[in-house]
């Protein structure tokens, strides 16, 4: 993961073992595997902040096009703002359509169990938390791997697990969890960036490490529902948020 989860793969496809270095065909393939299982902890990522897309739809009563519109925004909007605030040219959801496959997938899995399911907003947020948890980590890597600072990288990382809900709750007319008064959301992403940026400093951030750090993410987002953790207010001595008119 350290250098990016789909560069030795990614290099390894396009060049082939009949065009490749010797050398690097060898180093590629030797690691394929493990960029193969951080190609599907990304698109696990899709598919979850994807679910809570659909579920938002769903929610609100959307037909079958807002549920996969919301579905596509939450599930590879995080994703399309890293890859363009690193520059890397055409971002990664646009240059491969298995990465257009979860929303997919989410819009047929809620259209087909949603009516079976009750409280269809705390599912959501169960999903969301998943894929906060594993975008943070995602974003993270990828920055590093671009060259960016460790500082840096993790601010990155937290815009790539924030971005997806964030445009799914505007787009459909919600106050984004983001700026939810009642409940923390760039807490836990804030946590799992700065890890995943410290791990990748010393050389230690790799699969392990990073499904390690992913799933502390998402329990310390799920202790924060639970036990309703609620981050200061922007003015101190603050007992709730004032209305825009006040003065």
């Amino acid at each position: 993961m350290g250098a990016g989860l789909l560069t030795a793969a990614a290099a390894a496809a396009a060049l082939g073992p009949s065009l490749a270095p010797a050398g690097l065909v060898d180093g590629a393939v030797a690691s394929v595997d493990t960029d193969l299982v951080g190609l599907w902890l990304e698109l696990i990522g899709i598919f979850a902040f994807a679910v809570s897309g659909s579920l938002l739809a769903a929610r609100k009563g959307f037909d079958i096009v807002g549920s996969l519109a919301l579905a596509y925004l939450a599930g590879l909007g995080g994703g399309i703002v890293r890859d363009v605030i690193i520059d890397q040219g055409v971002p990664t959801s646009f240059t491969s359509l298995v990465y257009l496959v979860p929303p997919l997938l989410a819009t047929a899995a809620v259209y087909l169990v949603s009516g079976r399911l009750t409280r269809l907003g705390r599912w959501l947020l169960h999903f969301d938390a998943a894929g906060l948890a594993l975008f943070c980590i995602t974003g993270t890597d990828k920055a590093l791997g671009a060259g960016l600072s460790p500082v840096v990288a993790a601010l990155l990382g937290v815009a790539t697990a924030c971005g997806g809900g964030l445009l799914r709750d505007v787009a459909a007319n919600d106050v984004p969890q983001l700026f939810n008064h009642k409940d923390i959301y760039a807490l836990p992403a804030m946590l799992g960036a700065g890890l995943a940026a410290w791990m990748g400093t010393l050389g230690l951030l790799n699969l392990g490490t990073g499904v390690a750090i992913a799933v502390v993410v998402f329990v310390f987002r799920e202790l924060a529902l639970r036990l309703h953790w609620r981050a200061p207010l922007a003015a101190r001595g603050w007992a709730r948020p004032r209305r825009s008119g006040d003065r």
